[in-house]
């Protein structure tokens, strides 16, 4: 996928959301282990990566979601972490996503010229349950970002965050059910607290995927394929489109890049009903969906 830096692969499984990763599960299809840690070779550099032309692959105003097959602050990644740092640090056009499941790492592991954070950085945490919630987000909100959200991926138990939203400092949460061997079950109720409590506060609530095991009025629902989930995540409505977020992009000079300069998606026939469409890159056009 064209919005996707992997600069290591591998993971340590550290909470309940690790029990059936995604990660483990599709390494494990290749005779891989997912706990082997190990630095990319050709993905490393791909946000400074260029076309032919000279001209970068990843356009301004592109957002890269960073390590989904790893922790971009896992412990075994601390001696690659300050070459992926710098790669940020020459991209300020680009937004990278951070997901993390150890934000009590974070803190120790920020460059030495954060500051009180970079503007093309979005930083978010994990929270599958409402025990992680309570433990990883108020680490979110006490660290210097400029810009921040959750992930309740894979959502396996009900979570409130009305009190965290109150704060004024989450621009975003991100809601999908659990998938392959051994799925939990992800409730329609849970989602729609969620939903409605994120619209209370004008919180942009992205609603991208069912799970394998959806379950709503009692039923369960056996959804098999991510193509499928994503478009059941769509008809429910349950996704909402709140407050912008400003990411004030610039060059490396520190000019401003304005909105017309920005990297415009496209989205094809397939992707008007896609969960996913209300925060992805858009489609590759890639001649697959002809």
């Amino acid at each position: 996928m064209h919005d996707i830096w992997n600069p290591w692969h591998g993971c340590k499984k550290c909470s309940e959301g690790c029990a059936n990763c995604y990660m483990y599960f599709l390494d494990a299809q290749r005779g891989k282990n997912g706990a082997d840690i190990y630095r990319t070779k050709a993905g490393f550099n791909y946000p400074l990566s260029k076309d032919r032309s000279g001209q970068y692959k990843v356009k301004s105003g592109e957002q890269l979601r960073v390590c989904m097959t790893s922790d971009f602050f896992l412990e075994e990644a601390d001696e690659w972490r300050d070459e992926a740092w710098n790669i940020i640090r020459q991209r300020p056009d680009v937004v990278f996503f951070l997901l993390t499941k150890r934000p009590e790492r974070v803190q120790d592991c920020l460059p030495f010229d954060w500051g009180d954070g970079w503007e093309n950085v979005f930083f978010n945490v994990s929270c599958e349950n409402q025990k992680r919630a309570d433990e990883r987000i108020p680490i979110l909100l006490s660290l210097p970002f400029k810009h921040k959200g959750i992930m309740c991926a894979p959502f396996i138990g009900e979570i409130s965050i009305k009190d965290y939203l109150k704060s004024g400092q989450l621009e975003q949460v991100i809601c999908d059910g659990e998938n392959y061997a051994g799925a939990r079950p992800c409730h329609y109720e849970w989602v729609k607290r969620l939903r409605d409590e994120c619209e209370e506060y004008n919180v942009t609530f992205a609603f991208i995927g069912t799970g394998r095991r959806f379950v709503k009025d009692g039923k369960t629902y056996q959804i098999e394929g991510s193509e499928l989930q994503a478009n059941q995540a769509y008809k429910s409505g349950l996704s909402f489109k709140g407050n912008p977020i400003d990411f004030k992009l610039s060059n490396l000079l520190g000019m401003p890049i304005s909105e017309e300069r920005r990297y415009k998606p496209y989205f094809g026939d397939k992707c008007q009903t896609c969960g996913m469409k209300i925060i992805c890159n858009g489609c590759t056009r890639c001649g697959k969906c002809d």
